[in-house]
């Protein structure tokens, strides 16, 4: 049986993709510090190990051979990385750097990189395409960028695939915490306080993907060829402003409201994906329109709630 390791099993994005993989037949290997994640988001068929990645000997932790590896593990909040950028750096950029020269060492035929829209700051009002100068506005981004360019340098080595996830939601993301996940702090605050309090104008714009059109997209990049030494942008290609989001989840939870008030620091304005790469070397659009995607997120958060 094929083994896969998983980092970050524990979290939100980890522990969907290493489900899609135990459902597939594959002997997942998760790793996971468990400072963010929760352990009752492993899937009880994970090999499980807890370890902080950014320590050293991940060799004499890790299996000897693994075929694939899914890095998904680090901190996940631009605003939190201001916090303490050391150890942000520690969490996304050494961490990757450790993993990349066990995955040498362990001979993996690649590497797929949890990356972010973040790595491209400011951008016009245009789908923004890989080709794009990354110029990131947050520690968190800036990190992100640096462990791209280390999968670059290694790339003879440990052939790569870097993920730019742009705003995914859906089932199973942290309801308590409020300094990451833009639909995910908005629905907790509708459902627990009827008022949401927005950080930024409402003229802001993303691109909301849901959690199982990531997945998939995931699955595709660890066994496409076509995928391998790429950068690609993991969205859906659709712009969405924070006013259209906010009417839709106050529309969805009945009496809920909303108010602007202040900033997020490092927060971009707007960006949305061109997504022709992620359609060319991984077959696949997204399915999930955010309507839909909400209406299945909040009644999960509901019944969480």
């Amino acid at each position: 049986m094929e083994q896969i390791l998983i980092t970050g099993v524990a979290g939100f994005i980890g522990s969907h993709v290493a489900k899609r993989f135990l459902d597939e037949g594959y002997y997942v290997i998760g790793i996971d510090d468990l400072s963010q994640g929760n352990p009752k988001n492993i899937p009880s068929n994970v090999d499980f190990i807890e370890y902080d990645l950014s320590k050293d000997n991940l060799n004499k932790i890790l299996p000897k051979r693994c075929s694939k590896i899914l890095h998904l593990a680090g901190q996940s909040s631009g605003e939190i990385s201001f916090d303490n950028p050391i150890a942000d750096l520690k969490k996304n950029t050494f961490s990757t750097l450790n993993l990349i020269q066990y995955g040498i060492e362990a001979k993996a035929e690649r590497l797929i990189f949890a990356s972010s829209m973040s790595v491209y700051g400011n951008v016009i009002d245009s789908g923004v395409n890989e080709s794009l100068t990354p110029i990131p506005l947050s520690c968190y981004g800036v990190g992100k960028l640096a462990a791209e360019q280390y999968l670059r340098i290694y790339h003879n080595k440990l052939p790569y695939v870097s993920m730019r996830m742009f705003n995914v939601y859906g089932p199973g993301q942290d309801m308590m915490n409020l300094r990451q996940g833009m639909v995910s702090i908005y629905v907790s605050q509708a459902i627990s306080k009827k008022e949401i309090i927005v950080k930024g104008g409402l003229n802001r714009f993303r691109d909301f993907i849901y959690i199982d059109d990531v997945v998939e997209s995931w699955y595709r990049a660890t066994f496409d060829n076509r995928a391998i030494n790429h950068n690609i942008n993991i969205a859906t290609g659709v712009r969405t402003t924070v006013q259209e989001i906010l009417n839709e989840i106050c529309k969805q939870i009945p009496g809920s409201t909303f108010k602007v008030e202040g900033n997020t620091p490092g927060d971009q304005n707007g960006i949305y994906a061109d997504i022709s790469l992620m359609k060319e070397v991984l077959s696949f659009s997204p399915e999930i329109e955010i309507n839909a995607g909400l209406n299945s997120f909040i009644n999960w958060a509901l019944l969480e709630n």
